[in-house]
Formats: structure tokens, C-alpha cells, sequence
């Protein structure tokens, strides 16, 4: 009986195995028939012509001019002591109205753990690039749900290399650490993991995909730590492709 139940462990630890390997290759298989991404180009000289206008003084200090008279001093008495010697009278100026201080509200910095929602969805302009004509053939061989899932990983690596240029991410496993959620035209990955410069890293993400057209509507992500490379083996991450990356 121990013997049955070691084979069949063995089974399902190999059919995961194979899931998740089968998955790899169809993305990797995507990401190269897509173009590489090109440094962007320097915007335009418009050719703004500027205007300098010449400082103007500040009116407060015109009518503050113009209102108080030069203080004149009388000469003092040669026979009067330094003590008996009063300082000209000078007139206070009037006190402005302090309004009551407000506390001074510091910037509030941006919560850790919580989804960036995209301004802007990349992949669709990514597979209309002429280059990306492989690439769209592959997407419309997979069904529904693995379409919308490898649509949203695409999504997912675009974000990330926009958001953060310092990191180049060439790979992204959507159920390394926990089972990816697909529900009709929603895509929900809570365990991710992308490869950056041969470093693996958390991500998070939300995908909602339009049901007539089937592009991305929304999408929101969550960059999280880098993996510890102890961790690597026991999800099936690698630092590079082997001999592909050559």
C-alpha cells in the first residue's frame, strides 16, 4: 500500500511539474515572437519661443516707500551726557494679523501592499506592432482561458518594465508560489513570480478582460521582495534559459 501511495505522489508531483513547465514554454515562445522593446525616442523640438519679462517690483514694498518719511535726527546737545542722548522716535510698524497656524500635513507615502492601478494598458499596442504578427497567431490558437492568462502575463511584464526601468523582466511564472485564478474574463494571480537580470521577484496582479473584444480593460499589480534563491528549486525557478539565453 506505502508503495501505491509513493507512486501516485510521484504522479502528481510530476503531472504539476508538467503544467507548469508546459506554461513556461508557450509564454516563452510569446515573449520571443514579440519585437524588443526600444529605448524612447527624445521628444521633439517644438521650438517654444520664451518671453522674458523684466521683474516688476513687489507693490508692498512701493507703498511702504512711498507712505513712511526718511526719520530725521536732531543733533544732539555737545553738552549733554551719553546717557541724556534718546535714540530718535521711531514709529512701530503695525503688527499684520497672524492667521492661526495650521499643523503642516507631511506627504503621505505610498502604502506597502497596496495595487497600483494602471493609467495605462501596454499590451495591445505591443501585438499591434507588425513585428508581434507571430505572436498574435499564437495567441488565437489557445482557448479562452489560457488566451486571457498568457494576454495578462504580457500585461503584467509591460507594467513592470514601465513602471520600474531599472528591471528588465524576460519571464513570468503566474503560479510559482500560489495556483493562479481564472474566471471567465478575469485573471486574479496572488503568487506570481517575474525574472529581472536573473533575479526572481513577487507580483500580484488583477486583469479584467472585455468580453466582446477581448483585450485588457483593467489591470492593477503589486510588485513584491525579491525570492530567496534557496526558494528557486522548490517553485522550478531559474536563473536563465540555458543555452536559449546564450
Amino acid at each position: 500500500m506505502a508503495l501505491v501511495w509513493e507512486n501516485r505522489d510521484e504522479g502528481i508531483e510530476r503531472g504539476a511539474f508538467a503544467s507548469f513547465a508546459l506554461h513556461a514554454v508557450m509564454l516563452a515562445l510569446l515573449l520571443l515572437l514579440l519585437p524588443r522593446p526600444e529605448p524612447p525616442a527624445p521628444l521633439p523640438d517644438d521650438g517654444i519661443t520664451v518671453d522674458i519679462v523684466p521683474e516688476v517690483a513687489k507693490p508692498s514694498a512701493i507703498a511702504q516707500r512711498v507712505a513712511t518719511p526718511a526719520p530725521t535726527t536732531a543733533k544732539p546737545d555737545a553738552s549733554a551726557s551719553v546717557q541724556e542722548i534718546a535714540p530718535p522716535h521711531q514709529e512701530k510698524a503695525p503688527t499684520a494679523a497672524r492667521s492661526p497656524e495650521v499643523a503642516s500635513v507631511p506627504p503621505v507615502p505610498p502604502k506597502p501592499g497596496v495595487f497600483v492601478q494602471a493609467g495605462q494598458l501596454f499590451s495591445e499596442t505591443v501585438l499591434l506592432d507588425p513585428r508581434s504578427r507571430r505572436a498574435r497567431e499564437a495567441l488565437r490558437g489557445l482557448d479562452g482561458s489560457e488566451r486571457n492568462l498568457q494576454l495578462c502575463d504580457l500585461e503584467a511584464l509591460e507594467q513592470v518594465r514601465r513602471a520600474q526601468p531599472a528591471m528588465a523582466p524576460d519571464a513570468l511564472a503566474p503560479y510559482a508560489m500560489a495556483a493562479e485564478k481564472v474566471t471567465g474574463n478575469s485573471v486574479e494571480v496572488k503568487g506570481g513570480a517575474f525574472r529581472s537580470k536573473r533575479k526572481w521577484y513577487n507580483i500580484q496582479f488583477k486583469c479584467e478582460l472585455d468580453a466582446g473584444s477581448g483585450k485588457i480593460a483593467s489591470f492593477a499589480f503589486l510588485v513584491g521582495d525579491a525570492i530567496p534563491q534557496g526558494e528557486w528549486r522548490e517553485h522550478n525557478l531559474v536563473a536563465d534559459d540555458g543555452a536559449a539565453d546564450q
